[in-house]
């Protein structure tokens, strides 16, 4: 086990309120390990390369990645406007073929009289993704496909794999989050990943799931609200439901108006995405 002293902190057992974390049953070599981007030297998490179409297919990042690539081909590139966002005119057409789970358009868009690439999301995001991982390029004013990009037609096995270690080891997820704490938790996205991989078995609360799989930070303490876990789901689990990894409902809050909880469980890809080499020390087994 690790950091025992750690947890004693009055103010960390106090949020805590009684749920022991999944990553004090880790070594702490096998803590640090997951504190390390994964690469072909670093393995306590791989990333599986070898997916099969359906698998790829149960990812909404990565399956509009492909809509994405496909209607660049069709189209001898998508216009981009001055500010490199694409046009409102292919916004609309892509519109009619994105689908995003938990995303109604009719409700995000009902006060925009004009639709532009960043009011979309789901574009916005595929779009940021696909040209960060070089699947597509700005070139005379439109959005081509690369041929890294056309070959992810034909040969999806890699794309997921790309696409989440771009996202989560390599952009600032804090966008979704409009900055709140800062770094906080994507900062220790492996310890979190592998956290999930033994706690979400079942359906658990978002601030369960905080408590369980993120390693607190002195910065969270420093405000009268708790707002942990609006940062774990906007930076972690929200992203994770857009790569199909986990499943998501909600239930209202009996005692307001307005509100709800949210839940979140693992999906199927989850475990068929991502594996771990660390070593527990005590023996492995779901938290609650």
């Amino acid at each position: 086990m690790v950091a025992e002293d750690f947890l004693q902190d009055p103010q960390i057992r106090g949020w805590l309120d009684g749920v022991e974390p999944a990553w004090t049953l880790l070594t702490f070599e096998s803590l640090r390990a997951l504190r390390r981007e994964p690469s072909a030297v670093q393995t306590a998490i791989r990333i599986a390369n070898d997916l099969s179409v359906g698998e790829t297919a149960a990812s909404p990042v990565a399956r509009n990645t492909l809509i994405l690539l496909r209607q660049a081909i069709e189209r001898s590139g998508l216009s981009l406007t001055a500010t490199a966002n694409l046009s409102r005119a292919v916004v609309a057409e892509m519109r009619k073929l994105i689908e995003w789970p938990n995303y109604d358009q009719a409700d995000a868009f009902r006060f925009n009289k004009v639709i532009n690439e960043p009011d979309f999301l789901p574009l916005h995001v595929v779009r940021q993704l696909a040209q960060a991982a070089t699947l597509v390029r700005a070139q005379r004013g439109k959005l081509v496909a690369t041929p890294l990009g056309k070959s992810m037609l034909s040969e999806q096995g890699s794309l997921l794999a790309i696409l989440f270690h771009l996202a989560f080891w390599h952009m600032d997820l804090g966008y979704f989050g409009r900055g709140l704490l800062g770094s906080w938790p994507q900062a220790d996205v492996g310890v979190v990943l592998w956290s999930l991989s033994i706690c979400a078995n079942d359906w658990q609360t978002t601030e369960k799931l905080t408590r369980l799989c993120t390693i607190p930070e002195p910065a969270m303490f420093s405000e009268t609200w708790d707002r942990t876990p609006y940062a774990m789901e906007a930076k972690i689990l929200r992203p994770l439901l857009w790569f199909g990894l986990l499943e998501h409902r909600s239930e209202k809050i009996p005692s307001g108006r307005f509100g709800e909880h949210h839940f979140y469980r693992k999906a199927e890809l989850f475990e068929r995405l991502l594996a771990f080499d660390v070593q527990v020390g005590l023996s492995e087994g779901a938290r609650h």
